[in-house]
């Protein structure tokens, strides 16, 4: 199969056969979760298949004549590092879906959004110009709206109403931002973008305003209070927020634009290091102090993704490979966390942590199994996180900003306080609730998997390591 075909594959198989679940799910549900599986999985399927071209240094680029020969779509690695991650870690969730959300209605509907959102990432991945990354874009916000708002509670619809608000008002903005590259360039195509920028950096005034739709969808301060509040979403749907494709379509986007396709003044590589320096440091603060276990965890979701755009944003070839790094491994562990909370939320029907206690005792793989994950989000050695996180702040010393790197140094620890202190407060100490046992198999399984891909992230850094340096001397030449 030619590379040209993987893409558009990876990209409306999902798209398209989201629509057919609903045809499925009349027939069998059962039949119907494991073809929204398949789908997702063919998508990643896709994906892999590009690998050793891309590694090969080869770009695949898809246009059509009628439509002025710009491109629609583009692989390289970093789009099939992206489109890998996305999907592997979306994967997870649709299995793990298919325990929770099994006794809940809207069932048709749950699949057709999960998959339509993970085909809209792809979409957003392999787009090659800006009127594509924005159409996606949008897609994806609605998705959203629909998932947080799940439940169909008021509490739930007004949530999903202000991330609707906060990441379309942002949308809204890039867009102007990007009509404003237009007016420079006079294209929207990233590959002419890219040779005309090279010369001719793109006015800080479209940087501010790309940056700001950024900001809005990877919840960084002060755009990020919808993140937390879209808790009240099923548990899959926040992990999938959290940790495999909303919030990280804005840093993946940061790294297309900003890294690989845009030069840009050298000014933003000291403002946005310290824009994500105050992010992460003001939500680990409030992680520490928050009870609710998921709003801890959307908390941490905002500090760690302080650590991505630090990395991506400082310039150095260990910063961006530290960044990338850290999109894969955050992605993994911190769907893990989500997940394990999910799986004690629907036994329990508790959030509060100060209600819990003692569940090691009857929940112990889901016990190690978030215990896993938190040690990868904290950085523990030899844990894939710690690599990613020492990558980062090794970057930001080399680049000459010693404040900012005591800063996610602070922020670091910050992380392993909240992280010991939710998983004493859910797994340690005297139980506080009826005793309950573990979840779902196929629930508990995927925790635990995701657990051992933490462990074996980390074992095994040499291969992700290896695809993302290569990744890096690839787009970097770019700017240099």
């Amino acid at each position: 199969m030619k590379s040209q075909e993987l893409i558009w594959l990876a990209v409306f198989v999902p798209i398209m056969g989201a629509f057919l679940l609903p045809l499925v799910g009349t027939v069998s549900k059962g039949a119907r979760n494991l073809s929204a599986l398949a789908l997702v999985g063919f998508s990643l399927f896709c994906s892999c298949g590009l690998i050793a071209p891309v590694l090969n240094g080869e770009t695949v680029a898809i246009s059509i004549p009628f439509l002025g020969g710009n491109n629609l779509f583009l692989g390289d690695s970093l789009a099939v590092f992206m489109a890998i991650v996305s999907s592997l870690v979306g994967a997870v969730i649709v299995l793990y879906s298919m325990g929770y959300i099994s006794h809940y209605e809207n069932q048709n509907e749950y699949y057709v959004i999960v998959v339509l959102f993970l085909g809209s990432m792809m979409g957003i991945i392999y787009s090659a110009n800006l009127i594509l990354i924005y159409l996606f874009w949008e897609i994806t916000a609605f998705a959203c709206w629909r998932l947080i708002g799940f439940f169909r509670e008021k509490t739930c619809i007004v949530r999903a109403d202000k991330a609707f608000l906060v990441t379309g008002f942002g949308a809204f903005v890039m867009l102007i931002g990007f009509a404003l590259v237009y007016s420079q360039y006079g294209s929207f195509d990233l590959q002419t973008i890219q040779s005309a920028s090279a010369t001719d950096p793109v006015a800080n005034l479209a940087v501010l305003l790309i940056l700001f739709g950024i900001l809005s969808k990877s919840a960084t301060l002060p755009l990020h209070t919808w993140l937390p509040d879209a808790g009240v979403a099923p548990t899959p749907v926040t992990a999938l927020l959290h940790a495999a494709v909303l919030v990280k379509i804005g840093v993946y986007v940061y790294a297309r634009l900003f890294i690989a396709s845009f030069s840009i003044d050298p000014v933003w590589e000291t403002v946005v290091p310290a824009i994500a320096g105050i992010s992460s440091l003001v939500a680990g603060g409030a992680a520490l102090i928050e009870t609710d276990m998921k709003r801890i965890i959307a908390y941490s979701t905002v500090s760690q993704l302080g650590f991505i755009l630090l990395g991506l944003s400082i310039g150095n070839d260990i910063g961006v490979a530290g960044g990338l790094l850290y999109i894969l491994m955050h992605s993994i562990a911190k769907g893990g966390l989500f997940l394990c909370a999910g799986v004690v939320e629907q036994k329990l029907h508790v959030k509060d942590i100060t209600k819990l206690g003692g569940l090691i005792r009857t929940m112990p793989v889901t016990a190690v199994s978030f215990l896993l994950c938190a040690f990868s989000v904290m950085g523990i050695p030899p844990f894939g996180g710690f690599f990613s996180k020492y990558m980062v702040i090794s970057g930001a010393i080399r680049s000459g900003q010693p404040l900012i790197s005591v800063i996610f140094i602070l922020g670091a620890f910050l992380t392993m306080i909240y992280l010991f202190r939710l998983f004493s407060m859910i797994f340690l100490g005297e139980a506080k609730t009826e005793p309950v046992a573990e979840g779902a198999p196929v629930m508990v399984g995927s925790v635990a998997l995701l657990a051992l891909l933490s462990i074996a992230g980390g074992i095994l850094i040499q291969y992700p390591s290896a695809y993302v340096q290569t990744t890096v001397h690839q787009i970097l030449k770019v700017v240099q």
